[in-house]
């Protein structure tokens, strides 16, 4: 008689219960990938690209003295940059002390027609221990005044300079309430500008501005206090 003997294999595991075995693996599969899914909606960026401009204000420390300047005041390009700098040139609207905008094309009959003057002009600069334009009118202007009566208008002073003298062909002007002093050259082939000065901590500060804006004044005096109140920051 034949005996027949059989190794012992492994079980053999039916289709149907292969089949259920996967429906757990599946189903946990599934909730993965919805969950991956919601964390990757909530956090997939909803902003978009922009080209980013300058600031509307760019800090500067001129002569150890900090001043918040507009960026679009800036008058020359390598000086539109914050930190340290021996001196920056600005333009502001007036009356508005707005920075004006990017200057448009113009044409060439546009350009030979006169254009009247809207900006005031400003120079902030470290002062390096010079004169102080307070001293400056004090004690230097009235050596080279002419020996005339003054001229007073509106609570406006008016004294010519000296012919031959450093400041010839200019006049000065001065006044209390508001406070203003301005140096103006006169009217001839080309129309007069007028510098003011003042000085805040370690910057001397000048503006330049028409001469004929000279007619109102008070409202230029108010202009140039608003604007340095503004340039400044105080500590």
């Amino acid at each position: 008689m034949t005996l027949v003997s059989s190794l012992p294999g492994r079980p053999r595991v039916s289709r149907a219960r292969r089949s259920h075995s996967r429906v757990p693996l599946m189903i946990g599969g599934a909730i993965g990938a919805a969950s991956i899914a919601a964390v990757a909606y909530l956090l997939w960026p909803t902003w978009h690209v922009q080209t980013a401009g300058d600031p509307d204000r760019t800090p500067v420390t001129i002569g150890d003295t900090l001043f918040n300047v507009p960026t679009k005041a800036f008058r020359v390009k390598y000086q539109r940059r914050s930190g340290p700098q021996e001196r920056v040139d600005l333009a502001f609207l007036y009356p508005s002390l707005l920075p004006p905008e990017r200057a448009t094309h113009k044409t060439a009959e546009e350009i030979a027609e006169f254009q009247p003057i809207d900006r005031l002009f400003v120079s902030i600069a470290a002062h390096q221990d010079t004169l102080a334009p307070e001293t400056r009118l004090r004690t230097i202007y009235p050596r080279y005044l002419a020996p005339v009566a003054p001229q007073t208008a509106d609570g406006l002073t008016l004294r010519p300079f000296l012919e031959g003298s450093p400041y010839a062909n200019e006049d000065l002007f001065t006044a209390e309430q508001p406070e203003l002093s301005a140096r103006c050259t006169r009217d001839l082939q080309t129309p007069g500008m007028c510098l003011s000065e003042m000085r805040i901590e370690g910057a001397d500060l000048t503006f330049r501005f028409p001469r004929q804006w000279l007619t109102q004044w008070q409202s230029v005096a108010g202009a140039i206090a608003r604007l340095a109140a503004q340039l400044h920051v105080r500590g």
